[in-house]
């Protein structure tokens, strides 16, 4: 019999030699979903081959495991796959990016998946957004979410708490009031806009008892501040003692104080 995917250069394996890659960037698949594609694979068979690496005499999924869980729902027996010699930086990305233009992944999802990038495979933002077609803000926004704590990012992965939620309550930088936070949305089922507010409220209180430390700072000692904040393009703070004193630069991403450090040793 001839091989359907032949023009694909595909090969048609057992579906038991398939395993799934640990490292794959989705983390999560909803039963409804699956139970769909499954309906379609016993309907039509699976159209798009799964992309694969050999290891040994088994395959490791590069990009499919959806249709792969979907197959075996479907009590499959074998499956159709093609084989690719990758780096291991390039099936992540193969991975990341299939899952992307399919939008397969959840916001938290993305989040770790660039973190990934970063961390394991030296990327910048900037080469993220290149290879995803994205802007680099785009990406910067999406890798601060893994500042959040562990709690508020079980909600994001949960789908409890949206991006635009994430994103105020990014800018509160206690960990338990941002658990609080959290807390909030879910149980007020708060908008985005509700938070911004809340968080917006909880900033100017805060402002005030800075502002109050500021007012007891010298003229020299202000406009040193001032100075810093504009040269480092973030917050400074001075907090001025009898004898000494310290200088406090806030930042918000690992890319961000790396940013801050070039400018220090220029």
């Amino acid at each position: 019999m001839q091989n359907p995917y032949e023009k694909l250069n595909a090969k048609v394996v057992s579906i038991d030699l398939i395993e799934p890659n640990i490292n794959q960037p989705r983390k999560k698949f909803l039963d409804e979903e699956l139970r769909e594609l499954m309906m379609s694979i016993k309907e039509k068979g699976i159209i798009q081959p799964i992309l694969v690496t050999q290891k040994g005499e088994r395959f490791q999924i590069v990009a499919g495991e959806r249709r792969f869980r979907a197959a075996r729902m479907a009590a499959l027996k074998e499956i159709p796959i093609i084989i690719k010699e990758l780096t291991e930086q390039s099936e992540y990305e193969i991975a990341l990016i299939e899952n992307i233009h399919r939008t397969d992944l959840n916001v938290m999802e993305l989040a770790k998946a660039y973190q990934t990038l970063i961390e394991q495979f030296g990327l910048t933002s900037d080469e993220i957004a290149v290879k995803i077609g994205k802007s680099r803000s785009y990406v910067a926004n999406i890798v601060r979410l893994n500042q959040l704590t562990d709690y508020a990012q079980e909600k994001v992965f949960q789908n409890m708490i949206s991006f635009g939620h994430a994103r105020a309550i990014l800018s509160v930088k206690d960990k338990n009031l941002q658990n609080s936070l959290v807390d909030e949305v879910i149980l007020q089922n708060m908008t985005v806009r509700d938070i911004e507010r809340r968080v917006k409220l909880l900033d100017r209180n805060s402002s005030r008892k800075v502002e109050a430390s500021s007012a007891k700072l010298s003229p020299f000692y202000m406009e040193a501040q001032e100075s810093l904040q504009s040269m480092l393009g973030t917050k400074v703070n001075i907090v001025s003692g009898k004898k000494r004193g310290k200088i406090e630069i806030e930042y918000y991403s690992d890319e961000e104080l790396e940013r801050i450090i070039e400018i220090i040793k220029v």
